[in-house]
């Protein structure tokens, strides 16, 4: 039902668009096209109305997909029109004009069609309200048809204060620590957050907690309240004073149900005002409730705790106040996982121990829960009742069916669904969009939101870049715990991420249940689907034998194989992504793809764009990054609505070197032309092309390669008109060419990341007015002089990568670096000494020293950067190395305070790797 509204917005808004932009071509259909726009404003209202009551009777279940229908219907009617007009654009001026005149009739026949068809449309649209009158579909009623049951999960949830120690796995370190806390001397009221996604035993943790005689001895009065997602402020404040009042045998007021909110925290505070208490709220959702019951709650010098669960992060990182923690729930190791599972899956044979023939496939299933508590023990019960390892493979190839199907893991789904369908309409399709990767594929953020851009699926906000709302969107899922982040960027920001397996499975479930999305893999035949998107994440079997692919708008393929051609019903696809794909060559019908808005061909083995590329007018996103694309052609000049043009083809494995680029691409001349060009990463300097970059204000983020000493002039002129850019990555020809920028006056005032690779006699001096830089790399630049002084005050500087930036034996951090939180020093051959004085880098977390062979001793006053996390020393001398290694080495005290040291130097059997700790 939320889907079906959130389609139906997202098709309003291209409308709107389409009406915009097709005005003078859309002759007599235009009032067709509003009557329906205002027939799907009333369907849009109606079911969010339904959405809001959370409940669907199978005769409104049949109006939705009546209304998710006709809206495919008229997204296939803009497209088609889209094509036919792109189409037409694509016709040489002589060809166009031939074609006008012997086709007129056709013309006339073909907006005949067009305007029959949406008459169709409006038929079907306004039968469906007539239809659902007369089988009663006039307003919603109070009754629930939704798997959403409160009253059960509240009971599920309440059920984990009874549990046995015995049924209990992997929680003694954790409930240790909270007991630490709960019984900690800090006398103001403390606040305690358990944070994690749902299923990961936050509520479990919390109980046997609760429940322990030391913590129930040392509070004067406890309440255990389950809050959830619906519930009443006034409601909550009765039960936690009913709750207390029983504890101790009181009389409960006879008018506490008619108290109002004020007369309600007046009496719990004056109540609790003099005792120290322990209060659990479990499964906040909103921290509204905080505000509201806090004052309720006294703030008194007697020790008092407050525990709190909740699945987002944002809740648990509120300033409650002085002596906050937060506590994030951390997965079952393997060990403890298998333990669980054997416990509940195998509880009839001796000592729970599995049958050797079902070990390996067992084994396969607990890893699909990866470690969520709530997955595993369902599964568990669920498994305990097959006995056959037919039986148990046909429940592994179909996980996704048998957690919306199974009444036996209905529990998981439910859980599960309780995060999903909090979500705003638009973050519910950004979730969806992540199940057309594959199992276990690390997401980069970066590549996800020109997705979603592309999709249409990111709000418009007037005064923000898209790309920022998106970056909202990104940190509210990771925020909610349904993502898991593998990297972080040292702002903080998510780089990269996951989905965890079972939320995976529940999304493909729904995204096939809402036509999102169809995903062909080697573990289920090819199916006939009218979904939009399809991900081949297997073989090219069901690609050659298409069931239904007329409909589809956006195509992945993540196989390994080559793809040769495209079927013919893909024409009107508008989002192409073949991302690490094998294949040498497009296939030729790729340019009669008229409505094609994003093309991926990163870290492919394409070697030329098709010549007519320029048909390709809707272009907006092109990616030929790490691909053989040395040579763009003429034709890229045509796509006059390209934004994203991305060709950088780096080598991580050069890192150390200077040519770390494979190559880069020419760019044609008159790429000035591309006025709606906001990136170019990277272009290959030939010719006039510096020149022709001083008419391109637009450009946010630039890439020059192939510099020479003498584009000095031309560069910086550049550089002065763009006032907009925020991102620079320049690189000399080679390592001996000299990259003088010093006839710029002043840096671009929004520059955030600055690249330099290449020799500099001398830091230019408008550095100093690089107040919003926060990523900073010189490479190759082999200064002579102490350059540091001319970066140390940069007031927004988080990041630092100086790869063979200085030519000198000593290296002295004097002063300032106040927010830099990642330095990296490779390739320092003549390093000898490391200074760093106390209060320089204040809030570093990440120091890694990479190939500096004379560096025998580590830096000095590194014990002075108590907030560093992580020191990784890779190509050192072993003199440097053993001063560190084990309690009794030189400098052990030095880094003792710095959690993770890895290293690597060479011994004479080779390479030696290890950890301190």
């Amino acid at each position: 039902m939320a889907m079906a509204s959130a389609a139906i917005d997202l098709l309003l808004g291209k409308i709107v668009s389409f009406l915009d932009d097709q005005l003078s071509l859309l002759g007599g259909v235009h009032d067709e096209l509003e009557e329906i726009k205002r027939e799907l404003i009333v369907m849009k209202a109606f079911l969010e109305d339904a959405e809001r009551k959370g409940v669907l009777s199978e005769v409104e279940k049949t109006w939705v997909a009546n209304v998710r229908d006709v809206s495919v219907d008229v997204e296939d009617f803009i497209d088609e029109f889209t094509y036919h007009i792109n189409k037409q654009r694509s016709w040489s001026p002589f060809t166009r004009t031939f074609r006008k005149s012997l086709r007129f009739p056709k013309n006339l026949w073909e907006r005949h069609r067009i305007a029959t068809k949406l008459q169709k449309i409006i038929k079907i649209i306004k039968a469906i309200p007539e239809r659902s009158l007369r089988y009663g579909v006039k307003r919603i009623e109070g009754v629930s048809y939704s798997h959403y049951d409160p009253d059960r999960l509240r009971i599920l949830r309440e059920s984990s204060l009874f549990l046995q120690d015995d049924e209990v796995v992997g929680i003694i370190d954790a409930k240790e620590k909270l007991v630490t806390m709960l019984l900690s001397s800090q006398a103001q009221r403390t606040v305690i957050s358990v944070v994690g996604m749902g299923g990961s035993g936050k509520t479990t943790l919390v109980a046997k907690t609760f429940n322990g005689q030391t913590v129930k001895q040392h509070f004067d009065c406890c309440a255990w309240i389950t809050v959830s997602q619906t519930y009443t402020v006034e409601d909550l404040l009765r039960v936690i004073m009913k709750e207390l009042l029983r504890a101790v045998k009181e009389q409960i007021p006879v008018d506490l149900s008619d108290m109002s909110y004020s007369h309600l925290v007046e009496m719990l505070a004056s109540y609790l005002k003099e005792k120290r208490y322990l209060i659990v709220l479990d499964d906040v959702w909103d921290i509204n409730l905080w505000r509201k019951i806090s004052a309720a709650l006294p703030d008194g010098p007697h020790g008092s705790r407050v525990m709190l669960t909740t699945r987002k992060e944002d809740i648990a990182s509120f300033p409650f106040g002085l002596g906050s923690y937060v506590h994030h729930v951390q997965p079952l190791n393997k060990s403890e996982a298998w333990h669980l599972f054997s416990m509940k899956a195998f509880f009839s044979c001796p000592n729970s121990c599995c049958p050797t023939e079902l070990e390996h496939i067992a084994r396969d299933l607990v890893d699909k829960c990866e470690g969520l508590p709530l997955g595993i023990v369902a599964l568990g019960a669920l498994m305990s009742t097959k006995s056959v390892l037919s039986e148990w493979m046909k429940v592994y190839s179909s996980l996704n069916w048998e957690l919306c199907n199974n009444p036996r893991l209905e529990v998981v789904k439910s859980i599960l669904l309780l995060s999903f369908n909090d979500l705003p309409y638009r973050l519910k399709h950004c979730f969806l969009y992540c199940c057309v990767f594959p199992e276990d594929y690390v997401i980069q953020c970066r590549r996800l939101i020109r997705l979603w851009i592309a999709e249409g699926f990111v709000e418009q906000v007037r005064g923000a870049k898209t790309e920022e709302i998106a970056e909202s969107y990104m940190a509210e899922l990771t925020c909610r715990c349904m993502l898991q982040v593998v990297e972080r960027e040292p702002s903080g920001r998510a780089e990269t991420f996951r989905m965890h397996d079972l939320l995976r499975e529940l999304c493909i479930s729904i995204s096939e249940a809402e036509t999102f999305c169809t995903i062909y893999n080697d573990q289920e035949p090819a199916k006939e689907s009218k979904a939009r998107r399809v991900s081949m994440q297997a073989n090219s079997r069901a690609l050659r034998n298409p069931k239904d692919i007329s409909k589809v708008r956006t195509f992945f393929m993540f196989a390994a194989f080559s793809l040769n051609y495209l079927p013919s019903g893909f024409q009107l696809l508008r989002i192409l992504d073949l991302e690490d794909v094998p294949i040498v060559e497009l296939p030729d019908d790729i340019v009669n793809c008229f409505n094609l808005m994003y093309l991926n061909l990163r870290s492919t083995k394409v070697k030329e764009l098709p010549k007519d590329i320029g048909k390709l007018s809707n272009l907006e996103m092109l990616n030929i990054s790490n691909s053989k694309i040395r040579l763009l052609p003429v034709g890229i000049l045509k796509l006059q609505k390209l934004h994203h043009l991305l060709m950088l083809h780096f080598n991580d494995q050069k890192l150390c070197s200077f040519d770390c680029l494979d190559g880069c691409t020419q760019a044609p001349p008159g790429i000035c032309k591309l006025k709606r060009l906001q990136v170019l990463d990277t272009v290959k300097v030939e010719g006039e092309l510096i020149e022709q970059l001083q008419s391109m204000t637009q450009l946010t983020r630039l890439g020059l390669a192939n510099v020479r000493e003498a584009d000095e002039k031309d560069l910086c002129k550049a550089l002065e008109n763009m006032k907009l850019i925020e991102q620079l990555n320049v690189m000399t020809t080679d390592e001996d060419e000299v990259l003088r920028m010093d006839a710029l006056a002043e840096g671009p005032p929004m520059l955030n990341t600055l690249f330099l690779t290449g020799k500099l006699e001398r830091i230019p001096l408008w550095f100093h007015s690089l107040h919003n830089l926060s990523y900073l790399a010189l490479l190759w630049s082999r200064v002579t002089h102490d350059f540091l002084p001319c970066i140390q005050e940069l007031p927004n500087l988080t990041r630092l990568w100086l790869i063979n930036a200085y030519t000198g034996d000593e290296l002295v951090f004097r002063s300032g670096f106040r927010k830099l939180t990642e330095l990296i020093l490779l390739n320092f051959s003549q390093l000898s000494v490391i200074i760093i004085e106390k209060g320089v880098m204040p809030a570093l977390k990440t120091l890694d020293i990479w190939e500096c062979m004379q560096l025998k001793q580590i830096p000095r006053g590194i014990e002075h950067l108590t907030n560093l996390k992580q020191l990784t020393l890779l190509g050192v001398p072993n003199e440097l190395i053993e001063c560190i290694r084990g309690e009794g080495s030189m400098d052990n005290s030095k880094v003792k305070q710095i959690p993770n040291i890895g290293y690597c130097y060479k011994t004479r059997f080779g390479w030696s790797h290890g950890r301190t700790r």
